[in-house]
């Protein structure tokens, strides 16, 4: 029984969320290899139901279930490697959320409101971050300029305004060419705002403000800085979709 549920948490549930508890606990060999979606139908209930009823028994989702299933040492091997797989971007994007600073996103839009000119900096598979962050704020008819390129960012930096304003996002601690432009860009007085991975890096000391998300400490191709970039998409979205709101 993957689900269990005492006498008064019983009393707690509702008869739909009953029909969702019986039907996991008489199922658990199936979970792994369903979603939510599959799990609403075959209990004749509907997804938000089974999402409640799972929040209610004390685990953090569906995800958190399929997974604690898949980790039993008799479970099908494949499906729990595949539920690892996915296990590891439930973290970091519940790690990376609980990370951010709402205080710290309200600046960050108030600071991109009120900027002449927007320039975004980012490096290596990052760039694509920054690709459609600058995208989504051009459609939101801000002055944007994306620049990737280590030499013109080096250059633009030292020959900013005061109301201009620079936004990094960069995995780890940021090249050393992202770091002398950071540099420049305080220099001439323009704000600088960084969204990362790291906490204490030399980029957030010279931030005017920081947005941190989580970075698993593993990478699946060790040969090459592939890293996922997931809480980094997740903080882009997160300034993009209160300046939509």
């Amino acid at each position: 029984m993957v689900i269990e549920v005492n006498k008064d948490m019983m009393e707690k549930l509702t008869s739909t969320e009953k029909m969702v508890v019986d039907y996991i606990n008489k199922n658990e060999s199936n979970i792994p290899n369903m979603s939510i979606v599959d799990v609403a139908e075959k209990s004749f209930t509907s997804p938000a139901t089974v999402s409640r009823t799972i929040k209610k028994c004390g685990l953090d989702g569906f995800s958190e279930l399929r997974y604690k299933i898949s980790a039993k040492e008799d479970y099908n091997n494949e499906a729990k490697k595949i539920n690892e797989i996915l296990g590891k971007s439930l973290i970091e994007v519940t790690k990376t959320i609980e990370n951010i600073s709402v205080k710290n996103v309200l600046k960050v839009v108030k600071e991109i409101k009120g900027a002449r000119r927007i320039y975004i900096l980012a490096r290596g598979l990052t760039e694509l971050v920054a690709q459609e962050f600058n995208l989504k704020l051009e459609l939101l008819g801000y002055n944007t300029f994306l620049i990737v390129d280590p030499n013109i960012m080096r250059k633009i930096c030292k020959t900013l305004n005061e109301d201009e304003l620079v936004m990094i996002f960069s995995l780890k601690i940021g090249s050393r060419e992202v770091v002398e432009a950071a540099e420049s860009a305080v220099k001439t007085g323009a704000k600088v705002i960084t969204c990362c991975c790291v906490q204490n890096s030399e980029l957030e000391k010279l931030s005017d403000i920081t947005l941190i998300g989580y970075k698993q400490p593993r990478t699946s191709i060790k040969e090459f800085e592939v890293t996922s970039r997931l809480p980094l998409f997740i903080i882009s979205r997160a300034i993009i979709d209160y300046l939509i709101i």
